[in-house]
Order: C-alpha cells, then sequence, then structure tokens
C-alpha cells in the first residue's frame, strides 16, 4: 500500500482526522486537506482520487441532507491507513433522510460511493449517520 520511505525519514501518520462546520462551502477545505494526506501515503494517483471522491459525495450527502429544517451542524471525518487497509469514516449528526426518487441528475451519491470502494456500510443513528468506506491495498 505504501512505498518504502528513505533511511531517517519520518512515517507518515496513519490517521487523519478532521471536523468541520456541514456546509457546502467548508467541504472543499477538508476534501483538499484529505487528498493531501493521502498524498503521503504513497497510493497510486487513480486510488487517491477515488478515496477523495468518495469521501467527498458522503461529506456532501452529510451537508445537504443531515441538518435539514434546522441549524448545520459538524461533519467528522476519520480515516486510518493501517495493515493494508484504508479506512475513511464520514459520521453527521443530524437526521437521516432516505432517498427519494429524482429525475436522473442527481440522489446517485451512495452508488457512486458503493462503486468506488472496495466496501461500505451506513449506519443511521438517532443522533446522525456514519458512512464507512473500505479500500483494500492493491490500488
Amino acid at each position: 500500500m505504501t512505498d518504502p520511505l528513505p533511511p531517517g525519514a519520518p512515517a507518515p501518520p496513519a490517521t487523519f482526522h478532521r471536523r468541520t462546520a456541514a456546509v457546502a462551502n467548508r467541504l472543499p477545505e477538508l476534501r483538499g486537506a484529505l487528498a493531501d494526506w493521502l498524498g503521503t501515503l504513497g497510493l497510486s494517483e487513480e486510488r487517491q482520487e477515488d478515496v477523495v471522491l468518495a469521501g467527498y459525495e458522503a461529506m456532501a450527502n452529510s451537508a445537504e441532507h443531515a441538518y435539514r429544517d434546522r441549524d448545520a451542524g459538524t461533519i467528522d471525518v476519520h480515516a486510518e491507513a493501517l495493515n493494508g487497509r484504508l479506512t475513511v469514516t464520514v459520521t453527521d449528526y443530524g437526521a437521516w433522510r432516505a432517498p427519494t426518487a429524482t429525475n436522473g441528475l442527481r440522489g446517485r451519491g451512495l452508488l457512486l460511493i458503493d462503486s468506488l470502494a472496495d466496501h461500505s456500510v451506513q449506519v443511521h443513528r438517532e443522533d446522525g449517520t456514519t458512512v464507512t468506506m473500505t479500500w483494500l491495498s492493491g490500488g
């Protein structure tokens, strides 16, 4: 999953965590921070793009749907790269909104996440939703 580090180089951090307001204009900064962290892991460019896109979709879903009809809350993004597995978890503390029928132009975020990650799962709680996406080494 990672390339060998030069002698004496510090190991990249194996974990990433950021919390931000669940509003659209804060998400590009969060996406960029995730991309920067992924860049330290020695992943292929394609794998990095898959992780960033899937993570951003989960963030955007939280920002758009979790806090509707109330003040915006927060989004937590945790990521961990250990033992050949990369896991990204996006958590909000709002309300789950089941996908609705669309005109075909919207409503494909969860399908995109499922197609980009090797494995993904959504957990809906009374106090929010967590989307966990996992990629195995080899990308």
